[in-house]
Order: structure tokens, then sequence, then C-alpha cells
């Protein structure tokens, strides 16, 4: 596992695909950005001074893959520092991340036989799995992506990049205001006892799947979390 480091930054590019909804994309103006699929980071606003503790900051998933050469990261609006966040963090802005922290895709799991289920902006962390190069050993990965409504559904473009570099990925779109929200008790008869699981989303989502899962007689290494928050 990568050793956490601080690396000064500097925003490149935002947008604002929905309300409330933002992406940073983040180049390192010293080192190149070490880290591994499915990892997060801790992103301060305030200037670092290394003779004092690190300054107020958040988590955030990595959007993109490390082999991108830069961050990108999805945040929502939720309290004052996600506000500040989505007035300050424009191009040109420096800051200073610390990572790589969390091991979700590096637990043993079985390549063969996985699905991914993933609450709206819950997909962001699989993203960054689905463009990297060690998506391609994955054997007819499927990923299950409930969003509120078509207009939410805003990963297109990295799901199609996702097909290419691996042609048996299915990807399953669920839209809650014409067919409901995500069923893990369909999701669970699609793929079996076999498969291993990796759940991201709103905290009870995950607690409710996994509740589900483990009490169909999956094991705890079968159902994976990503739930630092």
């Amino acid at each position: 596992m990568p050793l956490v480091k601080k690396y000064p930054s500097r925003v490149t590019k935002t947008g604002n695909p929905l309300e409330g909804l933002y992406d940073v994309t983040l180049e390192s103006l010293g080192r190149s950005y070490s880290y591994l699929p499915g990892q997060f980071l801790h992103l301060a606003l305030d200037t670092y001074d290394p003779s004092s503790p690190w300054p107020e900051s958040r988590c955030f998933s990595m959007r993109s893959a490390a082999a991108s050469g830069s961050i990108r990261l999805t945040f929502a609006v939720k309290g004052n520092f996600t506000r500040r966040m989505a007035a300050e963090l424009l191009p040109g802005k420096e800051v200073v991340v610390k990572l790589p922290y969390g091991e979700l895709f590096s637990r043993a799991h079985d390549r063969a036989r996985t699905v991914f289920i993933a609450g709206g902006t819950g997909v962001v962390p699989f993203l960054s799995l689905f463009s990297d190069p060690s998506f391609d050993v994955y054997e007819n990965p499927c990923l299950w992506l409930g969003v509120r409504e078509e207009r939410y559904h805003i990963y297109g473009a990295e799901l199609q990049d996702a097909r290419k570099r691996n042609m048996s990925f299915h990807v399953h779109t669920v839209c809650q205001d014409r067919e409901g929200v995500l069923d893990i008790a369909k999701i669970f008869s699609n793929h079996g006892q076999a498969a291993t699981y990796f759940i991201s989303g709103p905290p009870i989502m995950i607690k409710g799947f996994r509740d589900y899962l483990l009490a169909h007689g999956l094991t705890a290494e079968q159902v994976c979390t990503d739930d630092w928050e």
C-alpha cells in the first residue's frame, strides 16, 4: 500500500453538471499522484503550514485513475465545507491534498464474479477502477447503478469507455422515478452466493444491502462496502 503523502495541487478544471453537484480536476504541483482504484483523499482548503497541525479537511473518493496524471473529484454541497469548495475551487486555486487512504479493491476478491452496486454518486470510487488497466482482467463484471431520474445519470461517457476497455462489462441503470429504487433481492437473484459484491452509496442503502446479503449466506469477505464516511 503506498504511503500517505501531501501533494500541493492546483485546480485545472471545474464543472457543475447538476444543481448542488460539482466536478473538480486537480494537478499536482510536484511529484506525481500515487494511488490505487477505489482509494480516497483528504482535501484542505486553507493554507497548509508544515509547522502547524493539518488544517480542516474532508474525505473524497477519486473519480479518476492514477494513470490519468490528475485527480478528478465529484462532490455534493451538503454543509459549510462543501459550500466553501463550490465557491473557492476555481481554476488556478491552489490546495493541498493528502493521499491515499482505503483499500476497497486491494482486498482479495474473485474477479470472475464481481458485482458493483452504486446509489447515485456512490459510483464515483467504482469509476476509478473502471478507467484503470487493472479492470481489464475482470470477467463479466456487472454494475447496478441507481439514479433519481435520467438527468442524474452523468456517468454515461465513462461507462461507455469502461465497456470499450472490458467488453464483458454489463451495466444496469435503474431510474427511481420510473422503476423505483435498487432492489437487492433482484440483484441477488441474478448473481447469487458465489459473487463478490461491492456496495457504495447512501449509508442506509449500504447497511440494508449488506445485511441482506449476509443474511442470505454470503461471507463478510464477499460483501465489500465503501462506507468510510
